[in-house]
């Protein structure tokens, strides 16, 4: 699959400009972070780089999930880049011609334009990348606006979200959880029912100055089982996912959203406050450099597997498990559902993992990528996994193939690891040729070789790197 190379770090361009933009708090790149431009924008040309983000309401009103938070809507004229800045505006508009729809959000289902029956004008706007990514350190240089109105930079993906930052600049109602000098960072469970609360741990913090005084340089530092915010390359809050235990969501890519919008429990902002501009000077993002040609965070059993070359659809929600060109999954046929089964029971990494109870199994059983699913060179190769054997596993080898070309590995032995713990396995394989369009990953378990009565295996971790 094409769009995996850009995950790649032999892939992305360091350019010179890169070479110079590191993060704050790492000024000497001791993390050996490298900048993903695909994701990073300075904002410095004439116009938004429509290659990058997506603008809420554009194209004859396109709009991605939902048209804001009312009684504020979000619209394409509010999202400018000029003074060499990314501005989300917002305006008083009496004469702009609002959805005639309403929006439920938890406890409010508010209409936009209106607020309890009368008139509430107020337009705003939102830019969200076009792609995603995993893991990285993402920083911004931004100034809040100073109206009733929030400043957000925040990031969602599969069942999963992350708000850096949710600020107010002026709240109208002061005494609540977002003041004018306050940091609220949250991460959100949007696994479905996908319930309200959703918030399951984050920051909370006053800082000495009023965010919308002045710019100031906010980051996150996202790894595979930690998140650090820093504030100006200080740092000011860490978790791991060892701490936040079930909570800890972060297992899948992320797009970056920067958007304001009315939040009604802490105030409406007033027309003589408005028009005001939430500031973004730069959003710069880094990722670590990694062999594994499968990009990881499509092969682990996290979530879908992303086919970025396709357009994102519009109604995609976070919590939605939806198969479309976009997103695609795992597929384990109509005889192997018995069987097979991703599951939180055990994992190598993230929270869920590969799980093959044979009980009820009655024949061959196999799980597969979708097609185009993979996409590596010629060349020799090293494929590795994870595996859990329960005590009393009696699974003698499984045998994972590629498509196209056909690679069909010799089976892995499974009669010598030790039960209850991860081990790693791994194989050397060549491959004369590239991957076609259809080439896919395989995972088969052969039932003369699952003795009767034997306990589970889970499974974690796929990769692929060149030899």
């Amino acid at each position: 699959m094409k769009t995996y190379t850009i995950l790649l770090f032999a892939a992305i361009a360091v350019s010179a400009c890169a070479k110079t933009q590191l993060p704050m708090s790492d000024p000497d790149n001791k993390g050996g972070w490298v900048l993903n431009e695909e994701l990073s924008d300075e904002f410095n040309e004439k116009k938004l780089d429509s290659e990058k983000w997506f603008v809420e309401g554009e194209n004859n009103g396109d709009y991605y999930i939902w048209k804001g938070r009312p009684p504020s809507q979000f619209v394409p004229h509010n999202v400018l880049q000029e003074d060499g800045m990314l501005k989300i505006r917002t305006q008083w508009e009496p004469d702009y011609p609002f959805i005639k729809e309403s929006y439920a959000d938890g406890a409010h289902n508010d209409t936009y334009g209106l607020w309890k029956g009368k008139p509430m004008p107020v337009t705003t706007g939102a830019a969200i990348s076009r792609k995603r990514f995993l893991y990285g350190y993402m920083e911004v240089r931004t100034k809040a606006g100073n109206a009733s109105m929030t400043s957000s930079f925040w990031a969602i993906g599969y069942e999963s979200e992350l708000d850096i930052y949710e600020q107010i600049g002026n709240p109208a109602i002061p005494d609540n959880d977002i003041r004018e000098d306050t940091w609220k960072s949250s991460v959100h469970d949007w696994s479905p029912p996908a319930k309200r609360p959703t918030r399951r741990f984050g920051l909370k913090t006053k800082m000495p100055f009023r965010v919308a005084d002045e710019f100031h340089v906010y980051a996150a530092e996202w790894g595979e089982d930690y998140l650090k915010l820093y504030l100006d390359g200080k740092l000011m809050y860490e978790t791991t996912r060892e701490k936040e235990g079930i909570n800890w969501v972060l297992n899948n890519p992320l797009e970056i959203w920067f958007d304001s919008e009315i939040f009604v429990w802490l105030g409406l902002p007033h027309a003589d406050e408005l028009p005001v501009d939430y500031e973004i000077d730069y959003v710069r993002i880094w990722q670590k450099p990694t062999d594994n040609l499968l990009a990881p965070q499509f092969f682990g059993f996290e979530g879908p597997i992303l086919f970025e070359d396709n357009p994102r659809p519009l109604k995609l929600l976070p919590e939605s498990s939806e198969v479309n060109e976009y997103q695609k999954f795992w597929e384990i046929g109509e005889h192997s559902l018995w069987c097979f089964s991703i599951t939180k029971e055990q994992s190598a990494k993230g929270i869920k993992s590969l799980k093959f109870d044979p009980e009820r199994m009655l024949a061959n059983m196999s799980i597969v990528t979708p097609l185009g699913a993979i996409d590596i060179p010629k060349g020799t190769f090293e494929l590795s996994f994870q595996i859990f054997m329960e005590e009393g596993c009696s699974i003698e080898a499984l045998n994972l193939s590629l498509a196209d070309p056909e690679i069909i590995l010799d089976d892995f032995d499974l009669t010598g690891v030790e039960r209850g713990k991860w081990v790693t396995l791994s194989r050397t394989f060549k491959r004369a040729n590239a991957s076609g369009h259809e080439d896919r990953l395989r995972i088969r378990l052969d039932k003369k070789k699952v003795k009767e009565g034997s306990s589970s295996l889970y499974m974690d971790d796929i990769q692929i790197s060149a030899k």
